[in-house]
């Protein structure tokens, strides 16, 4: 009776292990899908139904304006918006300070993930302290002559568990590049060193 109790238990515990991350996984998703499609579809206000005289809501409807938006937008600018535009609405940037700090972060930190020039993708190793205590973190920077701090790096430590996380300013000889993938880093130190070294 022990024997199956105990065997039940083991395959509860791998069940567990499957089903949590899995059902967590999806359920994380269909909440960031289901948020952006109610916060930006229209439907409701644009259409009712003829019967009813009530709004009628097309699921699906906020996210396809996201994806067209988005799409127009990268037509526009790759073909449309000339130097002079560009210039007129950093101009008119510059005159909203709050506004110009939120777009120009928002903007460099999406640039860093998707643009051409990507930031998180040179995983490295730094020596923090006198006792060979080591943090993983990713060189955003590798000159900073532009702050007064020759032969300095940028280093970005994300946290374990959560998308935040500091940059610190280090010379370059505390810093040693790792021969890995900057995604299975960046696993790796945000499962808290769980994952990611498979």
């Amino acid at each position: 009776m022990k024997q199956i109790a105990r065997a039940l238990l083991r395959y509860f515990i791998k069940g567990l292990l499957i089903v949590v991350p899995l059902g967590a996984a999806f359920l994380l998703i269909f909440w960031a899908v289901k948020s952006i499609d109610s916060a930006l579809n229209l439907s409701d206000m644009l259409w009712t139904d003829p019967k009813t005289g009530k709004p009628v809501y097309i699921p699906g409807l906020g996210i396809l304006n996201v994806l067209v938006i988005i799409l127009i937008a990268g037509i526009l600018v790759t073909n449309v918006v000339t130097d002079p535009i560009k210039r007129w609405f950093n101009r008119w940037l510059n005159r909203l300070p709050l506004f110009k700090f939120l777009y120009s972060s928002i903007k460099d930190l999406t640039e860093a993930f998707v643009g051409e020039e990507k930031k998180f993708n040179e995983p490295v190793l730094v020596e923090i302290n006198e006792f060979g205590l080591k943090k993983i973190g990713f060189m955003v920077q590798k000159d900073l002559s532009a702050l007064n701090l020759p032969g300095e790096v940028a280093v970005y430590f994300p946290y374990s568990y959560s998308f935040a996380g500091q940059v610190v300013i280090i010379s370059a000889e505390k810093v040693k590049l790792i021969d890995r993938s900057a995604a299975d880093m960046m696993k790796f130190v945000i499962s808290g060193g769980v994952s990611g070294l498979n």
